[in-house]
């Protein structure tokens, strides 16, 4: 599987941005998917992720009510939209997917990923 994340940019604080992430290739079963984020001098860390079915979520407390991850099966595309934006959010996201046979389960960490995409920048001004 293939992952290709776009959509990031330069924002002042309190403006929004919409990221997608692109999977593409064979699965050998369906994959939860989830966006993790690295800004500079940090270790990675899990933002959202969304199960296979689409039915379950969970978020980084810090990003609850601000940020919403979603998903398109028929494309193949997960997103995430992010809004009310703080200069706290600038970091490099990434998005990943984890195989599982569960379309209610979610990944909570980076142990639970097989694929990761390259990073979008998002910074964030103040």
């Amino acid at each position: 599987v293939q992952l290709q994340a776009s959509g990031g940019g330069l924002v002042q604080a309190g403006g929004s941005l919409s990221l997608s992430c692109a999977a593409s290739g064979r699965a050998r079963s369906g994959y939860a998917m989830g966006w993790f984020r690295q800004a500079p001098g940090k270790d990675r860390e899990f933002v959202a992720a969304i199960s296979w079915s689409g039915g379950n979520t969970y978020y980084l407390d810090s990003v609850k009510g601000r940020f919403t991850i979603s998903k398109d099966n028929a494309k193949n595309t997960v997103y995430l939209q992010l809004n009310s934006l703080i200069p706290e959010d600038t970091a490099v996201y990434y998005c990943a997917a984890g195989l599982t046979s569960d379309g209610d389960y979610i990944p909570k960490s980076a142990y639970g990923m097989d694929y990761w995409g390259k990073g979008t920048q998002v910074t964030v001004s103040s």
